[in-house]
């Protein structure tokens, strides 16, 4: 079985929290709330303040053929980041970006218009400045090192505000409405 959820904003990437929020004590939200079926777990991971596509399985051979670096399965974001997104900085994304844990591979980069004409709405939203541009790049990987976009975008001087994962190999959101699952097969 996979199943493809949308994860919202805020939500963490497991099916319990037991730590709460940093000494409140009040749990975060989890997958939990969002999939009803038994016996399936995340291939691959969203971090909390991530949305988008999420795959769930109850096939570990499929969970480690989408998430094992040697597989080298695309993972497609759109991405706001801060700041007018110029051809070096694409350029640099593309090349491969050199992280505090080594090099990434190469990467697809390029700058969006405007805004997916698809995007919900966020809560809450993403802080608005006037006098800081902001803009939307889409970027496909081939790895899924712990924050790797958000730390890619910052290499190249275009910090992420908000990362929306859209496609997984061949399964994408598709409309899919965040909180909502779709099962693939």
């Amino acid at each position: 079985m996979l199943i493809a959820l949308n994860k919202p904003y805020a939500v963490l990437c497991q099916f319990t929290d037991r730590s709460g929020i940093a000494g409140q004590g009040r749990p975060r939200r989890t997958l939990g709330e969002f999939v009803g079926t038994a016996d399936v777990y995340p291939a691959g991971r969203l971090d909390y303040d991530s949305e988008g596509l999420l795959l769930l399985t109850d096939d570990g051979a499929l969970a480690r053929r989408l998430t094992d670096p040697r597989h080298r399965t695309a993972k497609t974001y759109c991405v706001q980041v801060e700041g007018s997104p110029g051809e070096e900085a694409l350029r640099t994304l593309r090349k491969g970006v050199l992280l505090n844990d080594g090099p990434t591979l190469p990467a697809q980069a390029q700058c969006l218009a405007q805004a997916p004409d698809w995007l919900w709405p966020r809560d809450p939203p993403v802080r608005f400045r006037k006098s800081v541009p902001d803009a939307w790049i889409e970027l496909t990987i081939h790895e899924g090192r712990n924050r790797q976009v958000r730390r890619m975008t910052a290499a190249v001087g275009l910090p992420t505000l908000r990362l929306i994962r859209v496609r997984v190999g061949d399964v994408a959101l598709d409309g899919l409405a965040p909180g909502c699952t779709r099962v693939e097969k």
